[in-house]
């Protein structure tokens, strides 16, 4: 089990956030709670993307980088970015200079407006995917929770073929137990009840 700070309330925190206050922050007050805004979706599904091959911590450092490299996640904006804008990006620091990862962003801007173009609303597409409610789990322990489901397999396919990248279903998994899609808190977490009652 974590070693706790003084001001956490949490004596069994899910243990994968560790000590570091800003995982711990994130574990709070962001994970696992439901997320129904657009572009604050489009935004955590462009950021886990960004991880493939790297810890979940190290893209959150970089969150307010990424905000301000890619006009804060502005579809309209960064479907517009052309060779010299790519160029920019692969030499800021703040961000993971990875090309396929900088172009992956870009696809999944067009994607974006590519379903909004067809009336789609992206909460409304992605929520559909779990009955347009959270899942409600009851994992008692961290090894029982799956890294992918039959909903993020459906979800990782439809993106796909929306002209999304970097969605592979670890990935959107992810993604849908980061925004609340399903409540993977463990039991004895207090975030479990906290996340449970936006369903109820």
């Amino acid at each position: 089990m974590p070693v706790l700070h003084k001001d956490d309330k949490a004596a069994e925190r899910c243990p994968w956030c560790g000590t570091d206050r800003l995982y711990v922050d994130y574990h709070d007050k962001v994970w696992g709670r439901p997320e129904y805004d657009d572009l604050a979706l489009f935004e955590k599904l462009c950021l886990d993307g960004q991880q493939a091959g790297l810890s979940w911590i190290t893209i959150l450092r970089k969150q307010q980088s990424y905000q301000a490299a890619y006009d804060f996640f502005d579809p309209e904006k960064i479907v517009q970015y052309d060779d010299n804008k790519i160029a920019e990006l692969l030499t800021n620091p703040g961000i993971v200079r990875n090309k396929l990862k900088v172009k992956s962003i870009i696809k999944n801007a067009r994607g974006y407006l590519g379903l909004k173009e067809e009336g789609t609303g992206f909460s409304r597409f992605l929520w559909s995917f779990v009955g347009n409610g959270p899942i409600q789990n009851n994992w008692r322990s961290i090894d029982e929770v799956p890294v992918t489901t039959p909903e993020s397999e459906a979800m990782s396919k439809a993106l796909k073929r929306a002209g999304f990248t970097f969605v592979g279903p670890t990935i959107v998994y992810a993604f849908m137990q980061a925004v609340g899609m399903v409540n993977d808190h463990l039991v004895s977490c207090p975030q479990h009840m906290q996340c449970r009652s936006p369903a109820q």
